[in-house]
């Protein structure tokens, strides 16, 4: 039985905000069993907001969380750290309205809660299995959830761009997997849409050392490219951080097609509303996070 899991100590993480250009401070503290992760504005006299689906009050270009009208944003990185290290509980202190972009990237996340130590807890982590397919279509994007045992992600992305075309991964998750395939893909968008999202007062901290950014024909950061697929692997990253806002691991086959934020939350709630189509079950075995990983990322 895989136990609920925290982090050892606390860990202070300051960072610049991809859209506001903040300089934000972190402080992640541990939490209690059954708490969930946990945001905390100390700049807007401690409101707390709650990691999960009801939460969720934007998806424009990152995924938005909000409680009694305290916003956080661009918190999939930092939730996707979370689950893809099966970390439960733990308490975001943060001072400011979005989580650090840091490199773009999971991994400076991911490399924190490992040298930190994660800390079992004595109750035991229930996991949603999906017993029957569900379906999300919009427009000429579509996403689904299937049967299957484990957690899987299959992503397809498709761009007309003379960088890259059409990528498409399918990933087993599973802590080690996730820490050296997934984390390091880091975010990417378009040079022609920059002066777009800073119009709408977005994307003031963006940068080629916190994106991958492509021009018209090139990708402007050169031969910096950390995956040959970089793009559909951030796509996954991003995937497994929102489809943790659902509260409990799913396992089943998530298959995505030029899908994005909107459509993982969209996913969840149809989830929620097929009641019949999945059940709670207590995870019988689950890989642990392998000694030394972090000496190897």
């Amino acid at each position: 039985m895989r136990l609920q899991n925290t982090i050892s100590k606390e860990i202070y993480i300051t960072g610049k905000g991809l859209h506001t250009g903040s300089d934000i401070n972190m402080r992640l503290r541990p939490a209690p069993r059954d708490t969930g992760i946990i945001f905390i504005r100390t700049d807007k006299g401690h409101i707390r907001i709650k990691a999960g689906v009801s939460s969720v009050v934007d998806t424009a270009f990152a995924t938005t969380l909000a409680y009694d009208g305290v916003r956080v944003g661009t918190v999939e990185h930092l939730l996707a750290a979370f689950s893809g290290l099966d970390i439960d509980n733990v308490y975001v202190e943060i001072d400011g309205p979005e989580v650090p972009i840091m490199d773009g990237s999971a991994l400076p996340f991911v490399k924190k809660l490992l040298e930190t130590g994660v800390a079992k807890q004595a109750k035991t982590k229930s996991f949603l299995r999906i017993l029957e397919p569900i379906v999300v279509t919009e427009g000429q994007s579509q996403i689904a959830v299937t049967p299957y045992e484990g957690k899987r992600i299959t992503y397809r992305l498709f761009y007309t761009h003379p960088a890259f075309g059409e990528q498409k991964l399918g990933v087993d998750i599973s802590t080690m997997r996730f820490a050296t395939e997934l984390a390091p893909a880091r975010t990417f968008g378009f040079l022609r849409d920059v002066e777009m999202l800073r119009a709408r007062g977005l994307a003031k901290g963006g940068s080629l050392d916190n994106a991958i950014v492509l021009g018209d024909k090139e990708v402007l950061n050169g031969n910096r490219m950390r995956f040959r697929d970089e793009f559909v692997r951030h796509k996954i990253l991003d995937a497994v951080g929102d489809i943790s806002l659902m509260g409990y691991p799913i396992y089943g086959h998530i298959i995505a097609d030029k899908s994005g934020h909107t459509l993982h939350i969209k996913l969840l709630k149809k989830i929620l509303s097929c009641r019949d189509s999945w059940e709670f079950v207590s995870e019988s075995a689950a890989m642990p996070v392998a000694a030394g990983m972090a000496a190897q990322i």
